[in-house]
């Protein structure tokens, strides 16, 4: 795969002098290109990805870097074909982050909004292909294009038991009861834990690896709580320029519920056992 991706990087970016491998992702192999002129790129790829993988996580990055709220990398060149890659600006880590810098900008992200709840161009996210055909509401939404396909799966699977489904499925068809469903589409990440945003050297976060869609914003919130990385700073800036709806601390579970299944699904163990937690807790 080195030699092939390095004549694919070859053709958009120019010579490559070396291609390293570079750790993270549970998904697809990630690379740092070297390039003769001194520069360098960021490339991913994989040897069977779902069909258009690579280019919906491009047009996602580019949805959000066009909000022009915070740091998001360049797609520099996208191929769906063999070998399917996605290459990007290079993003120099190191420094230390402001939190309430990029609490503020997440809320110009979400303020950039959407067309619908779900994807313009209604392609799937995520390795497990989950829908994002337009919605007039988040309750449709969350219920049809999370909820209930990821019941489907994990019933497939035999990942969850029936009754834990049976409780998936009846909280899907109660959706109303949470509230603050009458806000619009927020423009979202969609799959915003801490592996997910990088700092660079002067201290600016970028947002990586997106599940871009229109939701609710609440859950880009939740998923940042759900495996910790963010300091409060983050969440009381947020707030200061868009407070959430009352009761939003009744909802971190509702949010959370769909990336807990996904975890169930690919990796079981505990994960299991936190859905019915949630399930629990949500009543």
């Amino acid at each position: 795969m080195d030699d092939r991706l390095r004549d694919r990087l070859s053709e958009v970016v120019g010579p490559v002098a070396a291609v390293r491998r570079q750790g993270g992702g549970d998904f697809a192999e990630a690379f740092a290109a070297d390039l003769v002129d001194g520069g360098r790129v960021f490339a991913k790829t994989h040897r069977h990805p779902p069909d258009g993988f690579f280019s919906t996580e491009a047009v996602g990055l580019r949805w959000l870097r066009a909000a022009d709220a915070l740091p998001v990398p360049e797609v520099l060149a996208v191929f769906d074909d063999d070998p399917a890659c996605l290459v990007l600006e290079w993003i120099e880590e190191g420094g230390r982050g402001d939190e309430a810098a990029f609490g503020r900008q997440l809320a110009a992200l979400h303020a950039a909004g959407a067309p619908a709840f779900g994807r313009a161009d209604g392609r799937t996210t995520g390795s497990l292909a989950l829908p994002n055909t337009p919605c007039a509401t988040w309750t449709e939404f969350y219920a049809t294009r999370r909820l209930l396909p990821l019941a489907r799966i994990a019933t497939d699977r035999g990942t969850l038991g029936s009754a834990t489904i049976d409780r998936i499925e009846a909280l899907a068809g109660d959706l109303d009861r949470f509230g603050a469903a009458a806000e619009g589409p927020a423009r979202l990440h969609g799959d915003l834990w801490a592996g997910n945003r990088r700092v660079d050297r002067a201290g600016r976060s970028w947002l990586i690896d997106p599940a871009a869609h229109g939701g609710h914003r609440e859950f880009d919130l939740a998923m940042m709580r759900l495996f910790g990385g963010y300091g409060a700073e983050v969440f009381s800036a947020y707030d200061d320029v868009a407070p959430l709806a009352d009761g939003w601390q009744a909802r971190v579970d509702l949010h959370q519920m769909a990336p807990l299944i996904v975890h169930a699904i690919k990796f079981g163990g505990g994960y299991v056992g936190a859905v019915d937690a949630a399930l629990d807790r949500l009543g």
